[in-house]
């Protein structure tokens, strides 16, 4: 019975960290349905799907980064490294930036016949083309908030994500979208572009809050979770 006892402490983070990936799947859902109530919705939701298919492929690079990232911060905190947790974020950005500019230049090398790539239709090829610069800028920016969403989840932060991405998508994106789409006309454009503003927000929060960060103190709250001393000496070796 004793395994049951920290269950409750396993929900604190699981809940949060569940809303979180909830948040911003559903959002990419309301985008497909947004778009069926646009003109020509046949065409708009290939193009919107198109998009989102991309994007998400693209995604499953940049999350693999994120769990590594995630899994050698909280390592790092636990054992008290403070300065090994720092850099461990840095890396994590580091390469979170490398797989964005590889991603985008991909991306932008093909623009003209990516949509080849799901359609044969004419009309869909051609949109997917006028789309392909904003998904380019989509796909890199979402390479920066995924992997701070892994910091995110390093740290312990799933409840302050959990908030970004409620705040960031359903205050932010999937309004500024519809407003882009209906009122000013700009229809399958204008709801990607919403979604990239939204990703823009994320990373620009989620950057504060790293940036912010003392990780001392990050190292402290670990150790008062695991029942642990806090700080080490930085000058030990990592690996023994």
């Amino acid at each position: 019975m004793e395994s049951f006892h920290n269950i409750p402490q396993f929900l604190k983070l699981a809940f949060p960290s569940t809303v979180m990936v909830c948040l911003e799947s559903w959002t990419f859902e309301v985008m497909v349905f947004l778009s069926g109530a646009l003109p020509n919705p046949t065409l708009q939701t290939s193009v919107l799907s198109i998009c989102i298919n991309v994007l998400g492929s693209f995604w499953m690079i940049p999350f693999g980064v994120s769990v590594a990232g995630s899994t050698r911060i909280s390592n790092e905190l636990g054992a008290g490294y403070p300065n090994a947790a720092y850099v461990a974020v840095l890396v994590t950005l580091m390469m979170a930036l490398t797989c964005g500019v590889v991603e985008f230049a991909l991306i932008i090398s093909v623009w003209k016949v990516w949509g080849k790539a799901f359609s044969n239709v004419h009309q869909v090829v051609s949109y997917v083309s006028s789309m392909t610069p904003v998904l380019a800028i989509a796909v890199f920016v979402d390479a920066f908030q995924t992997t701070l969403q892994g910091v995110a989840r390093g740290c312990g932060w799933q409840k302050l994500g959990a908030y970004v991405n409620l705040g960031s998508f359903y205050l932010v994106g999937i309004p500024l979208s519809a407003l882009l789409a209906f009122v000013f006309h700009m229809n399958g454009q204008g709801l990607f572009l919403g979604l990239v503003t939204t990703l823009i927000v994320q990373v620009v929060c989620f950057l504060f809050v790293t940036w912010r960060t003392d990780w001392e103190k990050e190292v402290n709250k670990a150790a008062i979770r695991v029942g642990g001393t806090g700080v080490q000496d930085n000058t030990l070796p990592l690996l023994v």
